[in-house]
């Protein structure tokens, strides 16, 4: 016969521990202590309040005349208007002759870069689009039917055309100043 080790014997001690130690004991008061506090617990739920019942009303505007309509924007024009002609004569005149090219640009983009005298009057630079233009008193500039009045070596002096919150065509002064560039 041989002898037994000590290892050997250690290791059968500890298997025969570990099988007591997985007996159904312990889990069933586990499982019994986890249904005894499932029951001990409820949880707080507020109900949910009823949804509230949707009334559709009927569309009554479909009738009416649109907002936008032309209709109801002359009807507003020709009520505001005392004299329906008198402010019609700035603006036939505008509309009726040729555009020039400058007319085609906002002012804001336009930028008066200096005045040179040409047969002893004034005529602007106007630099549009990294391009020149010769500007002269009676030229046109802007979008806004803007007439050249007057030039200076600082700034060109111009009447614009626009039309006012009632709808009439109304004059207004502008200007173009001089714009340096900064060096680089």
């Amino acid at each position: 016969m041989r002898p037994v080790r000590p290892t050997t014997l250690a290791m059968a001690a500890l298997a025969a521990m570990l099988l007591v130690g997985c007996s159904s004991q312990p889990e069933e008061e586990l499982q019994q202590w986890m249904v005894s506090e499932r029951n001990k617990t409820r949880p707080n739920v507020t109900p949910i309040p009823e949804p509230t019942t949707f009334n559709p009303e009927s569309y009554k505007g479909e009738f009416l005349e649109e907002p936008f309509s032309s209709a109801k924007l002359a009807s507003i024009l020709r009520s505001g208007q005392s004299a329906p002609l008198s402010n019609s004569a700035l603006i036939d005149a505008e509309l009726a002759r040729r555009k020039q090219p400058l007319e085609a640009y906002p002012l804001d983009v336009m930028a008066m870069v200096g005045s040179l005298s040409q047969d002893s009057q004034l005529v602007a630079l106007v630099r549009v689009d990294s391009l020149l233009y010769q500007v002269r008193p009676g030229n046109y500039l802007g979008q806004n039917y803007g007439r050249v009045d007057k030039i200076t070596e600082t700034e060109i002096v111009l009447r614009e055309i626009v039309q006012d919150a009632a709808g009439e065509w109304t004059e207004r002064p502008a200007a173009l100043q001089l714009q340096e560039e900064a060096s680089k």
